[in-house]
């Protein structure tokens, strides 16, 4: 079924432990993009400036990502972030952020966009995701992103905007901090008392939880020995979770759990090169391999002890 996702597109300079990389293609709705193409065609809104490199369009355009949607603003330039990582890259630090064209963005959604049956709203403030609600017909379901800026500055468009959608995808730190819960399972349940059905908590390395209304399902991240750059990597789970949704147009706790160890995996990919080099060159059949190996590693036979 048709996959919308709606957010930044950027040029990204990283610095890692392990090297470093300037004006790297990255932005949400780019790392999720290329990862939910490798399940579903993508329809994609953003905004670029005239500084975006046409060969930036023609590689989405390669992974089946329609770019009707990409808006390109004459004499603007394109959203720029630069961050580094610490040594043991579990935290990082945002060097210069320069929104640019993204400051303003209003999305525009193309007509043949506005009967997509899965959307995904990308990082951004909440009355920009609902403004997107305002332009799809009826979507069967909806998931968000967000962050801690918007927690603390616009608590009632985010509180407004889980009243209206169907999933929510936020770190575990911004689960708590929305919740002011002390525990991640309490969080994730009272996120639910906003309206949402299904709530997914990242744990980075420690993988994820699906949380709804009748169950907590944890499930590990793929365990990859190779990390050059995070950087993308909880876009890049949300796409391939999202593509996997709309791949099968089933969104019941069965298919919530292979798509969130679609999200892994996918994820685990993103990760070992710098801003989307991996992501865009991994080829389906290795992401497969690695799937079957990871679902296989998850099966565990029961067998209850005789009293």
């Amino acid at each position: 079924m048709s996959l919308l996702v709606v957010g930044s597109i950027a040029y990204d300079s990283i610095k890692t432990p392990h090297g470093s990389a300037d004006d790297a293609l990255g932005g949400a709705a780019v790392y999720f993009s290329l990862a939910a193409s490798h399940f579903t065609p993508v329809r994609l809104v953003g905004v670029v400036g005239e500084d975006f490199k046409p060969e930036f369009v023609e590689l989405l355009q390669s992974r089946s990502v329609c770019t009707q949607g990409l808006e390109k603003i004459d004499g603007g330039k394109t959203f720029r972030w630069a961050g580094e990582y610490s040594a043991d890259m579990n935290s990082r630090e945002t060097l210069s952020c320069d929104l640019n064209v993204f400051e303003n963005f209003e999305p525009k959604l193309p007509t043949d966009y506005h009967d997509s049956r899965f959307v995904f709203l990308a990082n951004a403030a909440p009355v920009t995701q609902l403004s997107v609600l305002e332009q799809v017909d009826a979507p069967d379901f909806v998931m968000a992103d967000t962050m801690d800026l918007w927690i603390n500055i616009a608590r009632d468009d985010l509180e407004l905007l889980l009243s209206r959608i169907d999933g929510i995808s936020l770190n575990d730190a911004e689960a708590l901090q929305l919740t002011g819960r002390k525990n991640l399972i309490d969080a994730g349940r009272a996120i639910l008392d906003y309206g949402v059905t299904t709530v997914i908590v990242k744990k980075g390395e420690h993988g994820s939880l699906v949380i709804t209304g009748d169950r907590t399902v944890p499930l590990p991240a793929y365990p990859t020995a190779t990390v050059c750059d995070p950087t993308g990597a909880g876009d890049s789970f949300a796409g391939a979770l999202m593509g996997e949704l709309a791949r099968t147009g089933s969104v019941d706790e069965d298919s919530l759990k292979r798509a969130t160890a679609c999200g892994s995996v996918v994820a685990s990919f993103t990760c070992e090169g710098f801003g989307t080099d991996r992501l865009a060159s991994v080829e389906r059949a290795a992401i497969d391999s690695r799937l079957t190996e990871f679902c296989d590693g998850l099966r565990i036979t029961h067998q209850p002890a005789i009293s």
